[in-house]
């Protein structure tokens, strides 16, 4: 009896397994978010984990497939000089339920299978019967921590953004993101998709909690239901004040907010990707930094 080629036998594994229970889902939401590209400050990830924090994990993805451990390395946790923990990079789907269910899809953006993984995500909403998508993330920009978060919007078709959203202008080029090309595979299934994305002060290091609470609500808004928080409040709060502290601290730094406050105040249209660049670049060649180690 012949066999099949290996390689076809490879291709036909699926890149996912079904654990938990995903029977008689209630008007399921896909929310998706990955670390890395598109995540400016962690704010799409802090979002998907508040939300799912609660949730019952339904799906795991093959990570010794999707990851080059060289590049997402595991943590290592040792005790008293013992290894006790390795955590290795993952992306997992969570049912959190609502009035309507919620399926957050998140972890490492992978390093390998892009289109494969993308194609498989696609056809697992599709017999999960999700009616919409929603992607969150975050990109660095000109913009102070002394001002609510300015979030842009993304869809697969025009009429699901309101005409009182915020969309980049004109024709935006840049490098792709998995979660994007998860949308991409998403929405050929019929499924439509928004995306909102947290415009980030470029100059916080690590987290930015005022972020991850803002696309929460927003895609709360969209949604139409209650999601979860977390510690995100509280977190957001005292990220502020010592942000303020770190500024109040540095005149140089007082004089670059006071500059970014006037050019948001100033701005009666969202900026450019170009625009964008133009002003951190500007910073970049005419300051040190301002905020020293201290960035966040």
């Amino acid at each position: 009896m012949a066999h099949p080629p290996l390689a076809t036998t490879l291709i036909a594994m699926a890149l996912y397994e079904l654990i938990g229970d995903v029977r008689e889902l209630v008007a399921p939401a896909l929310i998706v978010a990955f670390d890395g590209w598109v995540n400016a400050g962690s704010v799409g990830t802090e979002a998907a984990n508040a939300i799912s924090r609660d949730g019952a994990a339904i799906a795991t993805f093959d990570g010794d497939v999707l990851f080059d451990y060289r590049s997402s390395r595991p943590d290592i946790e040792f005790v008293e000089g013992l290894m006790r923990v390795t955590r290795w990079p993952e992306i997992t789907m969570t049912r959190v339920r609502q009035t309507r269910d919620v399926l957050v899809l998140s972890g490492s953006e992978p390093d390998f299978r892009w289109k494969s993984l993308s194609s498989e995500i696609g056809e697992l909403a599709q017999s999960l019967e999700v009616v919409e998508m929603v992607s969150l993330g975050g990109v660095p920009a000109a913009v102070p921590h002394t001002r609510p978060v300015r979030i842009l919007t993304t869809a697969s078709r025009r009429d699901l953004i309101p005409d009182d959203e915020q969309l980049p202008q004109g024709i935006l080029k840049v490098p792709g993101a998995a979660v994007n090309i998860v949308e991409q595979a998403v929405t050929a299934r019929g499924i439509p998709a928004v995306g909102y994305w947290a415009q980030i002060p470029h100059y916080v290091a690590g987290p930015y909690h005022a972020g991850a609470l803002a696309l929460i609500e927003r895609a709360a808004k969209h949604l139409g239901i209650d999601l979860p928080l977390g510690s995100l409040v509280d977190d957001a709060k005292e990220q502020r004040r010592e942000l303020d502290e770190t500024v109040a601290d540095k005149p140089e730094a007082v004089a670059y907010v006071q500059r970014l406050e006037q050019l948001v105040g100033e701005q009666q249209h969202v900026p450019t990707g170009e625009e964008i660049a133009q002003e951190v670049e500007r910073f970049l060649r005419e300051n040190t930094d301002p905020f020293g180690d201290q960035g966040g």
